[in-house]
C-alpha cells in the first residue's frame, strides 16, 4: 500500500547533513512506490507559539498568520512524517521545537501516524543524541496512537557533507525503502 510521507527538514543548511539524509530517505520511500514530500522549514516563517490559548477556543487557528498552518494541514494529512535535525547542545534545533509547539490546537488529529527521525551531529556516539531523542518522543507521546518506526542517527557528521560517507545514507534509504 502506498503512503503519503512528510519529510521535515529543520537543517539551517540546504545541502546539510541532516537535509541529506532526508533526501536518502525520500529516494527510498520512492523506490518503494510511496509518496514523499518534503518541506525546508528554514525556508518557511513559523512564529514562536505565545501561549495565548487563542487557537483552542477558534477551532484551531493560530494568531500568527504564517506558514505553520499550512504545514499543520499537511501533517494531518499525511501518513507518516519524517522529523530530522541535527543536534545542538544534546537537543534538536530551534527550528524544530518551534514547528513542534506550533501543532498544540491541533496535535491529537495527527491520530495514528508513524514517525521517522534523521537525528545528525558531530558527537562520536548515539548516547550524545538520547536527550534530543527523549524530547521528540515526548512530542510523539502525546499524539494519540502515533509510533515511532525508526531512528536515523547520523553521527560524527559536524562539518556540512560529512554524512555522505558515513553508514547512515544507507540507513535513511533503506529505512524509507522499508516503510
Amino acid at each position: 500500500m502506498s503512503r503519503e510521507i512528510l519529510v521535515l527538514s529543520a537543517s539551517p543548511r540546504k545541502g546539510g547533513n541532516s537535509d541529506l539524509l532526508c533526501d536518502s530517505f525520500m529516494q527510498g520511500a520512492m523506490a518503494a512506490g510511496h509518496q514523499t514530500e518534503k518541506i525546508f522549514i528554514q525556508q518557511k516563517t513559523i512564529n514562536s507559539c505565545l501561549g495565548c490559548e487563542v487557537c483552542k477556543s477558534n477551532g484551531g487557528s493560530c494568531v500568527h498568520k504564517d506558514d505553520m498552518t499550512e504545514i499543520l494541514n499537511k501533517m494531518i494529512e499525511k501518513d507518516t512524517i519524517v522529523l530530522a535535525t541535527p543536534i545542538y547542545f544534546y537537543s534538536m534545533d530551534g527550528q524544530l521545537k518551534t514547528l513542534i509547539d506550533r501543532t498544540y490546537a491541533r496535535y491529537p488529529e495527527m491520530n495514528g501516524k508513524k514517525f521517522y527521525f534523521i537525528l545528525t551531529g558531530g558527537a562520536p556516539d548515539k548516547s550524545y543524541m538520547e536527550t534530543a531523542v527523549a524530547g521528540l518522543q515526548g512530542f510523539v507521546n502525546c499524539v494519540p496512537e502515533a509510533k515511532i518506526n525508526g531512528i536515523v542517527y547520523g553521527i560524527g557528521t559536524g562539518e556540512k557533507g560529512d554524512v555522505k560517507n558515513t553508514k547512515a545514507m544507507e540507513e535513511a534509504y533503506n529505512m524509507g525503502k522499508q516503510i
